[in-house]
């Protein structure tokens, strides 16, 4: 029998401080984001399967929450949120021609097998920009992201950026079959050098490109690795990548996001929809990025409208677990007024009570029938060791700043 105080595996509940400091991280997000011109959409939690199949979605189809409505037809808890925006910009925003702003808070629903330890349910807060499929939205995108993790705390992060056709390029040029890319691919993503050498030892390739391939998995780090490659004979497809990377480290320079920069040109995102930069934020106490984003010029168009789109998600949840790994302040609200009275001084309390919520305070009435709790807090004061422990655990829990007697 199901112990009904008991949730399922990958779900947690989220209440008191953390809760309110939840809140607060996900408004201060949003308010970075708005004041970027984006507006908010909403979608549904469920949608038809077919919406995050394996050419518009990230997730497997074995991972996804799945159910029925009464036609038959397959539903799906959200998985993904990027296809759920891009059908919802397909129908709606499909006469636009100037770039089209959108940002959500959302849920995320994966059920990722038990052993992996990861949270089945996320609270995502991201945007989507469509119609420029300039290098300024790149800009844009990486610059809204980084202020968007300073807004929530956050000051020690890293943007990990990557580009789809650097590796592209090359894998066109060597001629690669499905079956090699996709073992280049997991070689890559494992960073095996040994394994790289022998993958390269193994074909018939160009000397050049060659020595490229067999590098690949050390082309990451600061501005200096995007330096470095340029000078090498690349693929016009991969130069034409890292010249647009180039161009894009300038601007961030030039506004202050350096710092805040560097590059992996072995990065291959899980996400296939992805077709030029894509990117990650990863800090300390956190096993998974905080936000992940990138362009995906082709995705929209399978929903009837053709258009270029990049975006970016951050996970409310890992910017919690990661400022409480950092010790960081959840800053949380420190003008809690508890006002205690009895039947004789209600109105006196209500009145008190309605105007300090007038002038911004927090207030929590709470009634004391016998005057129990009154005695409470009076030995409280008095600095009575047993009740004091007790006590301002609770009051900490509510709170609460100051007390009011209407007794």
């Amino acid at each position: 029998m199901i112990n009904l105080l008991h949730i399922p595996e990958g779900v947690r509940d989220i209440y008191g401080k953390e809760c309110f400091a939840k809140s607060k991280i996900e408004n201060s997000i949003l308010g970075c984001i708005h004041r970027y011109g984006y507006s908010d959409v909403e979608t549904p939690s469920f949608e038809y399967f077919d919406i995050f199949n394996k050419e518009r979605g990230t997730v497997p189809s074995k991972d996804m929450y799945k159910f029925f409505d009464k036609e038959g037809n397959t539903l799906v808890l959200r998985p993904d949120i990027t296809p759920a925006i891009a059908r919802t910009a397909a129908k709606y925003y499909k006469d636009c021609t100037l770039p089209i702003r959108l940002c959500y808070r959302a849920k995320q629903f994966i059920n990722y097998t038990g052993l992996q330890g990861k949270l089945k349910q996320t609270t995502q807060v991201g945007v989507e920009l469509y119609n420029d499929n300039s290098v300024y939205g790149d800009f844009e995108m990486l610059s809204l992201t980084i202020d968007s993790i300073l807004a929530s705390g956050i000051r020690e992060f890293q943007l990990e950026i990557g580009i789809a056709d650097f590796y592209n390029g090359i894998v066109d040029e060597a001629g690669l079959t499905l079956d090699e890319v996709n073992e280049l691919r997991e070689i890559l993503e494992q960073k095996n050098i040994f394994a790289l050498d022998n993958f390269v030892s193994s074909r018939s390739l160009d000397k050049e490109l060659a020595n490229i391939i067999k590098r690949m998995a050390e082309l990451y780090g600061s501005k200096e690795i995007i330096d470095e490659i340029l000078v090498a004979k690349l693929p016009e497809k991969s130069r034409k990548a890292v010249e647009r990377l180039n161009e894009l480290y300038n601007m961030l320079e030039a506004y202050g996001y350096g710092d805040y920069v560097s590059f992996d040109l072995s990065m291959l995102s899980k996400y296939s929809y992805y077709t030029g930069i894509f990117f990650k934020a990863i800090t300390y106490g956190s096993g998974e990025p905080i936000a992940y984003g990138g362009r995906y010029d082709n995705l929209v168009a399978q929903f009837g409208f053709e258009t270029s789109a990049i975006g970016m998600s951050i996970t409310i949840d890992y910017i919690l677990q990661s400022m409480d790994r950092q010790k960081l302040d959840f800053d949380t609200p420190k003008d809690t007024a508890l006002i205690i009275f009895n039947e004789a001084k209600h109105t006196e309390a209500i009145n008190l009570s309605n105007k300090l919520r007038k002038e911004g305070r927090r207030v929590k009435l709470c009634f004391d029938k016998d005057g129990s709790l009154t005695n409470r807090v009076k030995e409280f004061e008095k600095g009575d060791l047993e009740s004091v422990n007790r006590f301002v655990e609770e009051l900490e829990f509510y709170d609460v700043s100051d007390i009011v007697y209407c007794c």
